[in-house]
């Protein structure tokens, strides 16, 4: 899509998604290595895959930008797959809120096309007409064009305190490709009851839906001059300065806090499509089907006499009686109960796993790599067995470890092996030794899945213990 700019300039809109969060309001189904926005929670799609649809066909794969840090950029390329159809990637070396992500993104648009107009959508949000969205896009795109900095509030149907408003500024308002457009007067933080009720009777305010859209170049102006230090630390990086070292000196701040409440000339269009920011546990009543009692139940659960409930199940049995106004969360290793009502309080449960040392806050067992997926299934003193699967034509790093042996078994697929000068051709129900301090590496050679099962023996057993001497993911430090 291209919309008319200053001087009659063609303006083309690229996507530009905001994917390096966790989500940790989602625990314990969303982990640092499963984020929220790679969690099917709605639909069949993830939301980053939803996301991306979204935009089609207004803004074209080429066009399209993931952003990320480098700790979850092989795990969304992994998740989304290689063909015509998958974005390109914007690598934050490390996370630093919004502000220096989104001005990373600029610098590179800004580097290949001077006009570009960017549409900044977090990847983790739920919009069900994908058809209204991107029709008010192109209504965003059209302002931008000229110069105008962009964002989409959300008329509340609620006294909401878990987001964001927008005040908006009556009897300025005009129509923009059918879709109305106010002066913003300013941004508000999440307010209390009190406020929100207030807020929701004057017909003022918006739910921040955190959608943007702006000229690149315009955004970091914007940037040069309310966050200088950021903008330096870009202008750095883009003339060749060390980008880790870059990002570790920039301040930890949010495009809203940084830029938008203290400029003047934001423009709110008002959002025709119902949204959802999927913030914890609770919002999933605005965008799923109740039953007559207004519980959501999904997986293997069975329920007797409870309403207003969260139950979800996974692998493993759940059987709920008479709960109210509960949220229950099942996995494999973790449970979830709490109240409806303090289902914001899970990111402080999350903090409280970090704080205690506790690893289920960090992978579940089952455990993703670019080459597969690996899983614990029981260990002991000195002793760890796990299941892996890798995918047809990967393989594993070439490495070795300090501390461990292992003995590999494969049981299905057909597995290619070195184990220091040997290579050697395994199938279904043949083995292997591995001593403590051998080179070796496992690969996928047939056409179909490949497992195996894992015996590791030795004094440490962590996955701090592997030394990687070549690795196709560049994995080696």
């Amino acid at each position: 899509m291209s919309a008319t700019g200053r001087k009659g300039v063609k303006a083309r809109l690229y996507g530009v998604i905001l994917a390096g969060g966790v989500g940790t309001r989602f625990w314990p189904l969303s982990r640092r290595t499963t984020p929220k926005q790679l969690l099917g929670i709605v639909g069949r799609d993830s939301l980053l895959k939803a996301t991306i649809k979204r935009l089609r066909p207004l803004v074209a794969p080429e066009r399209t930008f993931v952003v990320t840090n480098a700790e979850q950029a092989w795990l969304i390329e992994t998740h989304l797959g290689a063909d015509d159809t998958a974005p390109a990637f914007v690598i934050e070396p490390m996370g630093r809120n919004t502000a220096p992500a989104i001005g990373l993104a600029a610098m590179n648009l800004v580097k290949e096309d001077p006009e570009a107009v960017m549409a900044v959508l977090p990847a983790d949000h739920m919009i069900k007409e994908a058809a209204a969205f991107r029709k008010a896009l192109r209504a965003a795109a059209e302002l931008a064009a000229e110069g105008g900095l962009v964002t989409f509030g959300i008329v509340p149907t609620r006294p909401e305190t878990g987001y964001g408003y927008i005040k908006a500024r009556r009897g300025e308002e005009k129509v923009v490709g059918g879709i109305t457009a106010r002066p913003v007067e300013r941004f508000v933080e999440k307010p209390d009851l009190k406020k929100a009720r207030a807020y929701l009777r004057s017909g003022s305010y918006y739910w921040n839906s955190g959608i943007f859209v702006w000229k690149a170049a315009r955004i970091l102006e914007e940037m040069a001059e309310h966050l200088p230090s950021v903008y330096r630390g870009l202008e750095r990086i883009r003339n060749g300065a060390d980008a880790a070292r870059e990002f570790r000196r920039m301040e930890d701040i949010s495009i809203d806090y940084g830029i938008l409440e203290k400029t003047r000339g934001i423009v709110v269009l008002e959002a025709p499509f119902t949204w959802s920011d999927l913030g914890s546990w609770s919002s999933l009543r605005d965008v799923m089907k109740t039953d007559k009692a207004g519980n959501i139940v999904r997986g293997r659960a069975v329920d007797i006499g409870s309403s207003g409930s969260i139950i979800i199940a996974s692998e493993r049995l759940v059987a709920t009686i008479g709960l109210k106004d509960m949220v229950v969360v099942d996995t494999d290793d973790s449970t979830l109960v709490c109240p409806v009502e303090r289902a914001q309080q899970v990111k402080d449960m999350v903090g409280l796993l970090k704080k205690k040392g506790m690893s289920e806050h960090i992978e579940h067992p089952r455990v993703e790599r670019p080459w597969g997926w690996y899983k614990v299934l029981e260990e002991g003193e000195g002793f760890k067995v796990k299941r892996i699967g890798v995918r047809p034509g990967c393989r594993l790093s070439l490495q070795y470890h300090r501390s461990r042996s292992e003995h590999w078994v494969v049981v299905r697929g057909t597995a290619r092996v070195r184990c220091g000068d040997r290579v050697l051709d395994l199938e279904a129900n043949e083995s292997v030794f591995i001593p403590r301090g051998e080179l070796h590496r496992l690969e996928n050679s047939g056409a179909g899945p490949l497992e195996v099962v894992e015996v590791q023996s030795g004094d440490y057993l962590g996955e701090d213990d592997i030394v990687r001497i070549e690795d196709d993911y560049k994995r080696i430090q």
